[in-house]
């Protein structure tokens, strides 16, 4: 949380970051500060006060929230992705083709498939009937385990999970690790000083991609699979990208590194015309 509120206010107080880039990495932070928020405080009470239980309405309205967040990252990601391919490979058209209209329209579009997406989890879960047992094996509610608790045929369920949220993550992923290819190979004809800051910007944009990524497919193709590896992957995508996503962007970038010394400067020089 403090990782990524940094960036978000950094962003906003440096005008030097106030481009199309920095706009769409704000929006990942507040992102990630809302999927480590969503059950993780639940989590942290639950093993404090060893009262471990959560209502079914609860559940589902967690199942919600994380299909919005990791919907809405999805589709951020992308949008992210398809910046930096006109950035490098089209820079004459960069100005005209992503302007302040367009990366809000990415944004918002984020959102709306987003929230598409987690009201038809939550619909079809809602449809399902439980008869027992409500003993959820894992950290918080997500379709997989939710699924278990079902009385019907968990092979269609799965399919279900794999044709809605497996296919699409595998696809996405697909398309983001094509147009990187991309980049690096358009990159690796150049020599100059801004090939090499693009690359940098690139690598660390794939790193996210593929922290993000990879957790999500194994859940979502592999439906079935092992639970306990299914937890330990679900904590890994909800609580450690969230924490490594600050990390991976500030020391792999040199701009949001001076931005930040700039508004620590700020911060001190403040604090001591303050009046004692």
């Amino acid at each position: 949380m403090v990782g990524n509120s940094l960036i978000v206010i950094t962003v906003i107080v440096d005008p030097h970051l106030h481009s199309p880039m920095y706009f769409l990495l704000t929006n990942l932070s507040i992102i990630d500060m809302s999927l480590a928020s969503f059950a993780t405080p639940k989590m942290i009470t639950d093993y404090l006060t060893g009262h471990k239980t959560i209502s079914f309405d609860g559940c589902l309205t967690q199942i919600f929230f994380l299909h919005l967040f990791t919907g809405t990252e999805i589709i951020l990601l992308m949008a992210m992705s398809f910046d930096r391919y006109i950035a490098i490979c089209k820079p004459l058209h960069y100005a005209s083709i992503i302007s302040p209209q367009v990366c809000v329209a990415l944004v918002v579009a984020s959102w709306i498939v987003g929230i598409m997406h987690s009201m038809s989890q939550v619909i079809f879960a809602l449809t399902l009937p439980f008869c027992g047992p409500s003993e959820v094996d894992s950290f918080f509610c997500d379709l997989p385990v939710v699924f278990q608790l079902a009385c019907v045929d968990t092979y269609v369920l799965g399919l279900f999970m794999i044709s809605t949220s497996g296919i699409i993550a595998l696809s996405c992923f697909i398309v983001l690790f094509n147009s990187y290819v991309i980049v690096l190979v358009t990159v690796k004809h150049h020599s100059s000083r801004g090939s090499s800051k693009a690359l940098s910007t690139c690598t660390a944009h794939f790193i996210v991609v593929f922290l993000f990524f990879g957790p999500c497919i194994f859940i979502y193709v592999w439906p079935l699979s092992s639970f306990l590896t299914d937890k330990i992957l679900s904590v890994f995508y909800t609580i450690f990208t969230p924490i490594l996503n600050p990390i991976i962007y500030t020391l792999r970038n040199q701009e949001v590194k001076i931005a930040m010394r700039k508004l620590k400067n700020r911060f001190l020089n403040f604090n001591k015309a303050m009046p004692s």
